[in-house]
């Protein structure tokens, strides 16, 4: 894993770890999803095709137009088969980091947050995200989300249709 990714997952863990202890999660389960949940971020785009198919991923158009998505299911399998790790709450938090998802559980909005928020991060909006993190998890997430979208569609990305329903399922208040 490269220096600067491994930071990243060590300050996504620590920040999981800390949102956990603030929102009543499973500190352990957090810190675990955090330091996890880029695992196979390193592989190019014609790797993660091809370990998403061998485990049996289903990979939807827009993962195929853009792997990268795929990095996310694909380290939950790998979390699953190579380090034996069952635990779906901690496997759903790595699946869906990158796109969220519909009704995300707790510890699925904290990684996924984290992830935007970990002190390595610098961009603007981030101490604004950063302190609403603190204060109002699903806000937090939700806003996460849309400067995702925003930030897509500002350079005519593809949008995952997850993210969309991550987005309305939160402004629905259905997490």
């Amino acid at each position: 894993m490269p220096r600067d990714l491994y930071e990243h997952s060590l300050g996504v863990a620590g920040t999981a770890r800390v949102m956990a202890a603030r929102f009543g999660a499973d500190r352990e389960a957090a810190h675990v999803a955090g330091l996890l949940h880029d695992l196979a971020k390193p592989l190019s785009p014609e790797a993660l095709l091809k370990e998403a198919e061998r485990s049996g991923i289903v990979v939807d158009e827009v993962e195929r137009a853009n792997p990268m998505l795929l990095h996310g299911p694909l380290a939950a399998e790998l979390v699953r088969e190579e380090l034996g790790i069952a635990d779906e709450q901690v496997l759903d938090a790595i699946r869906y980091h990158t796109t969220g998802r519909a009704r995300m559980g707790l510890l699925e909005m904290i990684v996924y947050t984290a992830d935007l928020i970990e002190p390595g991060r610098s961009y603007p909006g981030v101490e604004a995200l950063r302190k609403l993190a603190g204060e109002d998890l699903a806000a937090a997430c939700r806003a996460g989300l849309e400067q995702t979208l925003r930030y897509c569609l500002d350079r005519g990305w593809l949008i995952h249709p997850r993210s969309l329903e991550a987005r309305n399922a939160l402004m629905l208040g259905g997490g």
